[in-house]
């Protein structure tokens, strides 16, 4: 299999490659996750497909020893949070977050000291040093309901300053103080884009992510995580979306309602970090137990106060 890669391999490799993560899956006792915006054979091979935090929790709750996290890097961090006693593998090791690498502990302990009496509500799209350092965090899903039962007036939101502006139109008896972080992807749409996408489907509900601009939220008919979206678009008695994040949403979106018409927002919404993981990077991981994602004890402990926190909400 060695040298083989998404761009060359032909159906005879990719049906082999398959078989052989299977075979491996089995020997090493292995489950692979992967996130909705990985590309579509990742999906595919996947045993289970959701979004960050909700994976990483099915990760402490199944029997596999091993975990292969196709997804980046704070996601399969999380995932080592939460099951330490598990061997946590991120297929590809380069695989980051942008926005995540928006805010670092150093920098935020910096901020905590110039307004101490502000809680540190952390977005799950975090390293663990980041995470370690806040007092809760959040999902894009629940970050309204965390923050409204915080008891702090004043909420430092770190790092996305979309997902913060969001909370703070539902939340209006809290001082909401954003973090000037973002989601590439999702800060790239725009509103003429939205308002293009409208144009061409005029009978299209739109969805978007609350990590969108918050001109594009403001316009959008609905706003959710990327289970929320599923589940809204499952559940709707609409025909017709437009779907305001990342593309590889658009895999299960498609598959899972085969009778309504679904187009993405804007082709640019793609997150290069997300497409790096391939077939044959699976496959790498399994036969060489590689990239392992470890954190210290220390600082796990910290992190997971955080999350255990989020949880209990």
């Amino acid at each position: 299999m060695a040298g083989i890669t998404f761009e060359n391999y032909n159906n005879g490799a990719k049906g082999r490659m398959i078989k052989e993560i299977e075979r491996l899956k089995k020997e090493r006792c292995a489950v692979i996750l992967a996130h909705n915006y990985q590309r579509p054979e990742v999906q595919d091979i996947a045993d289970y497909v959701g979004d960050s935090l909700e994976l990483s929790q099915l990760a402490a709750r199944l029997p596999n020893k091993v975990i292969v996290f196709c997804g980046v890097h704070f996601m399969a961090e999380s995932a080592a949070i939460l099951s330490p006693d598990k061997t946590i593998l991120l297929p590809e090791k380069y695989a980051g977050c942008p926005m995540a690498d928006m805010v670092n502990a150093e920098d935020l302990k910096a901020k905590k000291k110039e307004i101490p009496d502000a809680a540190v509500v952390c977005y799950v799209n975090s390293s663990a040093e980041v995470k370690a350092e806040s007092d809760i965090c959040c999902t894009s899903s629940n970050a309204v309901k965390v923050v409204e039962t915080i008891d702090s007036d004043k909420i430092l939101f770190i790092p996305d300053r979309n997902l913060a502006r969001y909370v703070a139109s539902k939340v209006s008896n809290k001082e909401i103080i954003p973090w000037e972080g973002y989601c590439v992807t999702h800060e790239r749409v725009t509103l003429d884009d939205l308002n293009k996408a409208k144009a061409a489907h005029p009978r299209a509900v739109v969805v978007v992510h609350p990590e969108c601009r918050v001109d594009v939220v403001e316009a959008a008919d609905h706003v959710a995580s990327t289970s929320g979206i599923m589940k809204f678009v499952r559940e709707s008695d609409s025909e017709e979306f437009i779907i305001g994040t990342e593309m590889g949403i658009m895999h299960r979106l498609t598959r899972d309602n085969p009778t309504k018409r679904i187009y993405i927002l804007s082709t640019g919404m793609v997150c290069p970090n997300m497409k790096m993981t391939t077939l044959d990077k699976v496959l790498t991981a399994l036969q060489d137990m590689k990239w392992q994602i470890t954190v210290d004890e220390e600082l796990r402990t910290r992190a997971y106060g955080s999350l255990k926190k989020m949880l209990e909400v």
